[in-house]
């Protein structure tokens, strides 16, 4: 597997989001290798994964999260509403736990709000929120692959997001919890307008 987040571009992230601190690569890529667990999580704040905290999800929080897959979806399409739905929940659950609940949608005019994350925590966090959903066998119709970015200065501000991929037809779609507040909805569109620089109508965020 390769690096998720080069590590300049964590910094820049950091520096743009005025975090004090800079992210550990050694910690981002354990966690990108490690089995999340329900009793053992860490989720990334601080900008860049720059801040670590270590929490669980309860059964009767976990129950919450699976409710949302009750009925199982017949179709990928369905199963990409319910994904968006349970990042949301994941949020909602977790930021109460470690001072994330006020996160507020994009990043640049937001350093002042305790708990605020950038692209690439919420890339990061989202990435192990689907991959708890795939190993509790509640999403069948994706696969959950590495983070992208999309620009790298070419054509605008850097921005990363998960990923997933439709089983049947290998159609890659962003998982992008980064333009809304914490607990909405992620949003989820096909991987090449992401790509192109698409921004969810409704939200805040302007790149």
């Amino acid at each position: 597997m390769r690096f998720p987040i080069n590590r300049w571009l964590c910094k820049l992230s950091l520096c743009l989001s005025c975090a004090p601190v800079f992210a550990d690569m050694a910690d981002i890529n354990r966690i990108f290798r490690a089995t999340p667990q329900l009793d053992a999580l860490e989720i990334c704040h601080g900008g860049g994964c720059a801040k670590l905290s270590h929490t669980v999800i309860t059964q009767a929080e976990w129950d919450q999260v699976a409710s949302i897959f009750s009925p199982m979806p017949d179709s990928a399409q369905s199963e990409r509403m319910l994904i968006a739905l349970a990042i949301g929940k994941f949020e909602s659950l977790i930021g109460q736990k470690i001072g994330t609940a006020n996160d507020k949608a994009g990043t640049f005019k937001n350093s002042q709000y305790t708990g605020q994350q950038d692209c690439n925590d919420e890339a990061i966090n989202t990435t192990t929120f689907m991959r708890l959903l795939v190993q509790a066998g509640l999403i069948k119709w994706h696969a959950v692959e590495d983070t992208r970015t999309r620009h790298f200065f070419f054509s605008g501000w850097p921005h990363t997001t998960a990923v997933i991929r439709q089983l049947d037809n290998q159609d890659r779609y962003a998982v992008d919890s980064w333009f809304f507040d914490n607990g909405q909805p992620a949003t989820v569109v096909p991987f090449e307008l992401w790509k192109d620089g698409y921004i969810p109508e409704g939200s805040p965020v302007s790149e």
